[in-house]
């Protein structure tokens, strides 16, 4: 019965890609949803975009383990990301009337500065996607039955399709649908296991007092973890692509920041439903401590606590997470391929060529991401890596070209080159101190540095070429 009602709501998901398709006439309508998204749809296709698989079962077992530490570094970082980025960011971009946040690269620098962050922002996708094909994988082979390797393709056609057809207009209203899913199912879930715990104090009220702390309470290695995370989901965060999709559709500079303060809110408010269930759910079943570190709690209170019409509605809020991170992730490097590496250089460039080519980079970057699903590599630690060099060689550039005068094409290169090079060296030779801090460092103080020797090296031209 389960299985019989996953496959209808999957059926649903593709019914609405078709549907939205009608409104794709140019490649703005498909990157942009011709940049008439609303405050709701902003900050619910924010949202779904950054709540995949691992904000149900993989933060919970961190909560468990790490207290409210976590919280800070799982659940507040996004958050206060996406505030920033509506403060002090989505305005001046909003007005600049970009594509890609690799536009700006272009813009503000130069245009091999742009293929290079271009470069760097696409390399970052494909494990990340990757990561939520094996877990939509893993969920069809225990709803369903499918065996795993079927299910990472099935996984990723899915999302294939809705995506190619339907472009920013498809992933935006099967957000609102598949956000709509999570929420239900998760409150749901919560208020039975309130009830069987009596609320929330007995579940809070045993745990000891380091539990309760907001930063870490280890030595070296702990602090900088903790420093490192937040560096990589507050900081690393702020020059992504799927960010500034959501932001540069919305209809008006006013949407686009409401959206991301209230895709903030929801983030925050939502994502902590899933920690509290699974730190419940240890409080009621002890012996589920342990089991494959603490990733299968919720599932398993699912299947132990709930009736089966709760549990179709768990699943399909597990798997529209999913979906929504895919397709959301994988739109974002279709976007930057299209519009920065090849509508600058192809002569001659339709419109509907660019629509055409923006789609195929979709099929493209799905067959890579199934290449790393089906590869032995540790996902999560290509993705962490991955988005590390997004930190380390953007954050300083971006920001320092949005915000400072001074920054110049010198700085941004020593940026990225020294930032990157320190945080692989330092990765390589496996420093005490987390890589990410010491690339962050580097990569801010040689794009200090470089700006003010690339205008002392302009003003001496400058002087001797009267």
């Amino acid at each position: 019965m389960i299985s019989f009602f996953i496959i209808i709501y999957l059926l649903l998901t593709l019914g609405i890609g078709f549907w939205a398709s009608k409104k794709i006439k140019t490649s703005d309508d498909f990157t942009l949803a011709g940049k008439n998204l609303s405050t709701s749809f902003v900050a619910i296709t924010l949202f779904a975009t950054w709540f995949g698989s691992s904000q149900i079962m993989g933060n919970p077992s961190y909560f468990i383990r790490d207290g409210f530490s976590s919280y800070v570094t799982l659940i507040l970082s996004g958050g206060i990301c996406l505030i920033i980025v509506g403060q002090f960011y989505a305005r001046k971009l909003y007005r600049m009337n970009l594509v890609t946040v690799n536009d700006f690269f272009r813009i503000r620098y130069n245009k091999p500065i742009e293929i290079t962050s271009s470069i760097l922002m696409i390399l970052a996708y494909p494990h990340w996607i990757a990561a939520q094909f094996v877990a939509l994988a893993y969920l069809f082979n225990a709803v369903i039955g499918i065996p795993i390797e079927y299910g990472i393709f099935i996984g990723a056609l899915i999302v294939v399709i809705y995506t190619y057809i339907g472009g920013m207009w498809a992933v935006a209203y099967t957000d609102m649908i598949q956000s709509i899913m999570i929420l239900l199912g998760l409150i749901i879930l919560l208020v039975e296991l309130l009830n069987r715990t009596d609320g929330l104090m007995p579940i809070f009220e045993n745990q000891p007092e380091p539990f309760f702390s907001l930063i870490p309470t280890g030595g070296v290695e702990a602090w900088s973890d903790y420093i490192a995370l937040l560096l990589a989901f507050v900081v690393g965060a702020i020059p992504v692509q799927e960010i500034y999709q959501r932001v540069f559709s919305a209809k008006n500079e006013r949407a686009a920041r409401n959206g991301l303060f209230f895709g903030a809110l929801l983030l925050i408010v939502i994502t902590s439903i899933p920690m509290i269930i699974g730190l419940g759910g240890v409080y009621l079943y002890p012996e589920l401590l342990g089991n494959r570190d603490n990733q299968d709690i919720i599932p398993t209170l699912v299947n132990t606590m709930t009736s089966v019409p709760v549990q179709i509605l768990f699943y399909g809020a597990l798997i529209s997470a999913i979906l929504s991170t895919s397709s959301g992730a994988m739109l974002a490097p279709a976007t930057v391929i299209g519009e920065n590496l090849i509508k600058p250089y192809a002569h001659k460039l339709t419109d509907k060529q660019l629509l055409l080519y923006t789609r195929l980079s979709v099929i493209l970057v799905a067959l890579s991401s199934c290449y790393f699903a089906f590869d032995d590599t540790d996902i999560v630690g290509l993705v962490e890596a991955s988005l590390s060099l997004i930190l380390v060689c953007l954050f300083a550039p971006f920001t320092f070209g949005l915000f400072w005068k001074k920054a110049n094409v010198t700085g941004a290169w020593l940026s990225i080159g020294i930032g990157g090079l320190t945080w692989l060296l330092c990765f390589i030779f496996n420093t005490r101190i987390d890589p990410t801090i010491y690339g962050t460092i580097a990569s801010c103080l040689s794009m200090v540095i470089g700006s003010f020797i690339g205008h002392h090296i302009s003003t001496a031209q400058r002087t001797s070429n009267p």
